[in-house]
């Protein structure tokens, strides 16, 4: 891996800072932010540093594969009370939709990565509650995610350009990273534009969120739990942002299915609606035999639906779906989702519904106001697969309204 030396950057990072953090999966990051614990998940990190344009160069130092943020003393690569346990369940080859959110004022383009380290001993060590990394692990497990980064053109058909602010010959010179837009745009600049997502569709404490959502094909792998990481190089300032969350990846060596993309009837409009894969969040741990096969399959699955979007009064969130269970795409038969844990820093709408393991179906929500209008949420239709399961297990479909 290439290693470089730390620049200090003062006058420029005195004035201007870059904020994002990591949301679907649910980052330690953002579960730390949902607990209190940090009252700004947005700044979780890596400076000075010289993060463009060799993507690869800087040194993580403390911050490590998962971010440590200065501002409340909290470093997420060690387990915590409120972080530690898997968040996401998924299926080797599967391909995922993954999000992260952007400040409004803190927006500084760049290039941005996903990765997954396959050296179980050295992730093992961000798993363990009792010890915390040193430096020389944490920069070990970073250059570990940088050799097992989840490439944008591994998933078909998915827009993996050069970034804007990168020339030929420079080491950005690569589409196997995510590109933000150019940072001198009129409009669509920076990150903010990637997938045109509204003022406020992911939370932070500054000035509001933008959510960034692109797509990774999970590789052919196997492990109980392992760690999902994160990484965003500012192109403006000498600042990279670091996060990780805890999955678990089965059916590898090839024996898993694979998600892909398909043409469907939006039920808002006459028109054909891409397909959007969402995040499958595992909420329980289950009982496994010693070759890792259920001791029980589960043949139906509580399957969660977590929706943050900010309403008013009067106004109520549903969920229909092309399966009979979610109504048949009737607004009449949709499912309510409940507001009980909704506040206005976290505007959550929930609803739980058993499905039949290996169930795959589309599905949108949708507002309904106190005089019976109704607003959808914006195109593709979200496509979701009830995975195959212990007895006993819970999942949580966990999505942003757009």
């Amino acid at each position: 891996m290439k290693t470089s030396s730390i620049l200090t950057w003062s006058g420029l990072l005195a004035s201007v800072n870059a904020h994002g953090y990591l949301t679907v999966p649910s980052s330690r990051t953002r579960l730390g932010f949902e607990a209190g614990i940090d009252t700004c998940p947005e700044c979780s990190i890596l400076e000075p540093v010289a993060p463009w344009p060799d993507l690869e160069g800087p040194r993580v130092g403390r911050s490590g594969p998962c971010g440590y943020n200065a501002r409340v003393s909290v470093d997420y690569n060690k387990p915590g009370e409120h972080w530690g346990d898997i968040v996401a369940t998924y299926t080797a080859n599967q391909i995922v939709e993954v999000q992260w959110c952007v400040d409004n004022n803190g927006d500084h383009g760049g290039m941005f990565t996903y990765g997954i380290c396959q050296d179980q001993a050295l992730v093992d060590k961000f798993l363990d509650p009792d010890y915390l990394p040193t430096d020389e692990e944490k920069q070990a497990a970073e250059d570990c995610f940088l050799e097992g980064e989840l490439k944008c053109t591994d998933v078909p058909g998915q827009d993996c350009g050069y970034s804007p602010d990168c020339s030929a010959g420079e080491l950005c010179w690569r589409n196997d990273w995510f590109t933000c837009n150019a940072f001198s745009a009129d409009s669509r600049r920076g990150c903010q534009g990637v997938d045109g997502a509204p003022l406020n569709s992911c939370k932070t404490t500054i000035a509001g969120g933008y959510t960034v959502t692109k797509k990774i094909k999970i590789p052919d792998y196997d492990s109980a739990h392992t760690l999902l990481r994160f990484r965003w190089n500012s192109f403006q300032t000498g600042q990279a942002y670091l996060h990780c969350a805890d999955i678990s990846i089965g059916g590898g060596s090839g024996g898993g299915p694979t998600t892909t993309n398909t043409a469907t009837t939006d039920p808002a409009t006459t028109n054909p609606a891409t397909t959007n894969t969402a995040t499958t969040l595992t909420t329980t741990t289950t009982q496994t035999t010693s070759t890792g096969a259920c001791a029980t399959p589960a043949t139906s699955v509580s399957v969660t639906f977590d929706e943050l979007v900010s309403t008013v009064v009067g106004q109520d969130i549903f969920l229909t779906g092309s399966i009979s269970q979610l109504g048949s795409w009737s607004t009449s038969s949709a499912i309510a989702l409940s507001a009980g844990s909704y506040t206005s820093s976290n505007p959550l709408w929930t609803a739980s519904v058993s499905l039949p393991v290996g169930t795959t179906f589309e599905y949108k929500f949708f507002k309904k106001g106190a005089d019976g209008s109704i607003t959808w949420e914006s195109d593709p239709n979200r496509s979701y697969t009830v995975p195959a399961a212990c007895a006993g297990t819970a999942v949580t479909a966990g999505t942003s309204w757009r």
